[in-house]
């Protein structure tokens, strides 16, 4: 089986540069990918039970893996909500199919994004992984605009082994992350 173009990437260029730019000892100290979980809440859930399913095969198409529905854990009122019901959908991403999500994420679907002028630096939590939100669906090829019924948002949190902010921002500018400084 071969290695995605940014798998191979990252063992050639990027673990070396890291490796040197923060004085690890070991390889296996340097930050990498663990994983990337795509999710996309739809809010038109609670009047119409086809929209999980309708999202769920456009998140598939996207990923290229089945996503896991996600039902309510509690009741809210307010928004018509009961606990258990269907509200969205998500996938995590490992391996050769993280690798090359991330990759269509940073070449054609950033360029896509409209206005778009790079990721806030803030989005990151702490313990190295980092949070982003696409406002469209529909940045990906993947999806066909006229067999869509609704456009809807996505989250998208890449999970590295970075311990530090620092580390993890350094990690993901080596695969060409654009953000805004």
């Amino acid at each position: 089986m071969s290695k995605a173009r940014l798998e191979d990437h990252y063992l050639k260029v990027v673990r070396p540069e890291l490796q040197k730019k923060f004085g690890y000892k070991n390889i296996m100290q340097v930050p990498r990918l663990e994983k990337i979980v795509v999710n996309m809440g739809v809010k038109e859930a609670t009047t119409d039970s086809k929209a999980v399913e309708q999202a769920a095969e456009e998140l598939m198409t996207i990923t290229g893996q089945k996503p896991l529905i996600t039902k309510a854990a509690k009741s809210i009122s307010g928004f018509k909500l009961r606990q258990g019901m269907p509200i969205g959908c998500k996938v995590v991403l490992r391996r050769k199919m993280m690798y090359e999500f991330l990759d269509r994420l940073v070449n054609i679907a950033f360029p896509r994004e409209r206005d778009f002028k790079g990721l806030n630096p803030k989005q990151f939590d702490g313990k190295g992984n980092f949070a982003l939100g696409l406002k469209e669906h529909i940045v990906f090829p993947e999806i066909d605009y006229d067999k869509i019924s609704t456009i809807r948002g996505m989250g998208i949190v890449i999970v590295t082994t970075a311990q530090k902010n620092e580390e993890s921002k350094a990690l993901l500018e080596a695969f060409d992350i654009p953000f805004i400084s």
